[in-house]
């Protein structure tokens, strides 16, 4: 992997925003989780006015689709609340959940045409799924869940994280071509969260962070992106979104991200957002 010599100027003000309003999930995943997700925790200090004013002032600078993920993102006792403030303010949302419990009311939201889904999906077998949801009947739940997704025309991408020896992912990866699934995208564990074997660093990411993206994490934090959070930049609480976009430290971050040569393709075609835990190409820039 090559990285350009001189990197170009990265936009300040992000078009893609992740939200993480929750770090609880029904699921565990023991050895892959880049958030720490799980049961027992808690949906963090930014209440659903917080998030409120964060999705408004978003809309006002500039920001066009925003994520909203955990943990899962549906357990947040606000959660249709916050994603009907994102689209009555023109945004296009996109809501990635481990689709394990789908309530009636959230799949009549999932049908608005400016959402879209985007899930993991392990294995072809239930076993193995299991083994790294930490969850039993994880698997049939969301697969039952993509099925039903598919039939209801929603847009949907699945990624599939390699964390097993043997696993089977190619497997996984036709079923789920088989069930209609247009998009799937495969990748490694990424050394952030319960998948961190060491201290995660700049050369762990994609070099795609901070490049007309970023997330907001539990307390306001703001990252370049959801695996790159140990680069705290400002708080969106505190400071604002456009105050930090704006200052010194976020340009100094993103210029400490090493870039991949432009010639190799990290984006997914369907939605123009670098996801890099579900993205072929987005391996680290070095």
């Amino acid at each position: 992997m090559t990285i350009t010599s001189e990197a170009p100027t990265r936009q300040a003000v992000p078009e893609f925003l992740e939200l993480e309003i929750t770090g609880k999930c029904q699921l565990t995943c023991p050895s892959l989780c880049y958030a720490k997700a799980g049961p027992t925790e808690e949906h963090g200090s930014m209440t659903a006015d917080d998030w409120k004013r964060l999705i408004s002032e978003a809309a006002e600078i500039g920001v066009k689709k925003v994520q909203f993920i955990g943990g899962e993102p549906t357990m947040h006792p606000d959660f249709a609340a916050l994603v009907h403030r994102a689209l009555a303010l023109g945004l296009h949302v996109q809501v990635y959940s481990n689709l394990y419990r789908v309530k009636l009311a959230h799949w009549e939201l999932f049908e608005h045409p400016r959402v879209s889904l985007a899930t993991s999906y392990y294995s072809d077998v239930a076993e193995e799924h299991e083994r790294v949801t930490g969850r039993k009947g994880s698997h049939a739940a969301t697969r039952a869940n993509i099925v039903q997704a598919i039939s209801r025309g929603i847009p949907l991408q699945v990624g599939i994280v390699e964390t097993l020896e043997g696993q089977r992912t190619s497997e996984a990866r036709e079923e789920l071509l088989s069930l209609g699934v247009r998009t799937v995208h495969t990748d490694r564990v990424r050394s952030v969260g319960r998948g961190e074997v060491h201290d995660p660093t700049v050369d762990d990411l994609c070099g795609r962070c901070a490049d007309g993206r970023a997330a907001v994490m539990t307390d306001g934090t703001i990252t370049p992106c959801v695996l790159g959070r140990f680069l705290g930049t400002g708080n969106a609480k505190t400071d604002g979104l456009a105050a930090v976009f704006g200052g010194q430290q976020w340009a100094d971050t993103a210029a400490s991200i090493p870039r991949r040569d432009t010639s190799v393709a990290c984006t997914p075609n369907d939605s123009g957002d670098c996801d890099p835990a579900n993205t072929e190409a987005c391996d680290p820039a070095y």
